[in-house]
């Protein structure tokens, strides 16, 4: 395993972030340090990076690789258990945002695993799969603050006010919110995170959200797949094509989204407009929850 460059933050309502919102997101405070980065290499030892380089103890990133060698029986009793894996963190030390804990600083909090695959790509833990193993090894890690489906903005916004993690008390809270789903990949066929900071929330609410019409409280779209886009409905469409077709290949997949989506729209509109009551729905909304519901549903088909 050689040095892996870990990838950037997007933030959350640009072209490469758009749809994450769309099924499970976790959503985590983000703190304010250097990115950092340790693995088993192929000689069996314990290595380390920043976010763009492979560090050595004559060129060090902030005292980082220093305290990974202070602390490597921890390290590699895990990366020995699991050694295609890499932990992805923060090494806490002052940056812009000076008001953590004064035991908070100099520590490496893990908020990403990854597994390293054949190809050279990396896939990423989620995070019920990799805190037990940090935490048998008594590994600090950034903590999940909240779970949230079918968010939107102002449901993400509200997250910024649970950010006190390592934040002296009195002090106020963190810098911001990462956001993630583990199922999510952006159109360009990346997986990517989002950020919001809580200095640009406001601007960026203003000027690149517009204005909102629907809170997660009223997510009608969230509502209409769960009483309309049925596992009966997916699975008889899928059985509808695979007679169609003598059998079913990964080029019958777009197919399978595009059919479901239209029979829904084209056969339960009207019933929609009655059970709701003639609401607002964002169809491109709603035409991306339904693939994430078929994907759940049919997960062995992707």
């Amino acid at each position: 395993m050689n040095f892996a460059k870990y990838q950037h933050i997007e933030r959350f309502g640009t072209i490469e972030t758009e749809g994450i919102e769309i099924g499970t997101c976790h959503v985590f405070p983000k703190i304010d340090g250097t990115n950092a980065s340790v693995w088993l290499g192929d000689d069996m030892e314990i290595h380390c990076g920043s976010r763009r380089r492979h560090l050595a103890f004559d060129d060090d990133n902030a005292g980082f690789m220093a305290w990974a060698a202070a602390h490597c029986d921890a390290l590699r009793a895990l990366l020995m258990m699991h050694p295609d894996v890499r932990l992805f963190g923060e090494w806490l030390v002052p940056h812009s945002l000076k008001t953590y804990r004064a035991d908070a600083w100099r520590r490496f909090y893990v908020f990403d695993v990854c597994r390293d695959l054949p190809d050279g790509s990396l896939e990423y833990l989620p995070y019920d799969d990799y805190t037990a193993m940090l935490e048998d090894q008594g590994i600090d890690f950034i903590p999940c603050i909240g779970v949230v489906k079918n968010g939107d903005y102002e449901t993400f916004v509200r997250q910024l006010d649970r950010t006190e993690f390592l934040v002296e008390d009195g002090q106020g809270v963190g810098e911001g919110i990462v956001i993630k789903n583990y199922a999510y990949k952006n159109k360009f066929g990346r997986t990517t995170w989002a950020k919001i900071v809580r200095s640009e929330f406001k601007e960026k609410h203003a000027k690149a959200m517009g204005p909102t019409e629907l809170s997660a409280k009223t997510d009608v779209e969230g509502h209409i797949v769960e009483d309309f886009c049925t596992v009966a409905l997916i699975e008889k469409t899928h059985a509808k094509i695979v007679a169609e077709c003598e059998g079913w290949s990964s080029s019958d997949i777009p197919r399978l989204l595009n059919t479901v989506y239209h029979d829904l729209v084209q056969e339960e509109c009207w019933n929609i407009v009655k059970k709701y009551k003639s609401p607002m729905v964002n169809f491109k909304r709603l035409q991306s929850m339904i693939v994430v519901k078929i994907k759940e549903t049919m997960p062995k088909l992707f």
